[in-house]
């Protein structure tokens, strides 16, 4: 298999190299993650917060699958925002 990765190329190789910019809300960092899976993308991220000095992170993964990379981002930015709104910092516990 490693030989045909890289004879074709290697998407995850280039999916790891990518910077992603996080999105900011409130004082927290959210950082869209979308997982591919059989040509959908799940939606997946991180919501981070400095707490005293300390970054906080909290991993964010939903059953959601959806069709483009774009719309998982966009909807995980819009349910991490809810989450916030709901939970605020103690997601972090």
């Amino acid at each position: 298999m490693g030989f045909f990765s890289k004879l074709f190329g290697s998407k995850k190789s280039e999916s790891k190299n990518e910077q992603i910019e996080p999105t900011h809300y409130n004082d927290y960092l959210i950082y869209p993650e979308p997982k591919q899976e059989g040509g959908q993308f799940r939606i997946a991220g991180r919501i981070c917060k400095e707490i005293n000095g300390e970054l906080k992170t909290h991993h964010f993964i939903r059953s959601d699958l959806l069709s483009s990379r774009h719309d998982a981002e966009t909807f995980m930015i819009k349910k991490s925002e809810m989450f916030i709104d709901q939970m605020g910092e103690k997601m972090f516990d």
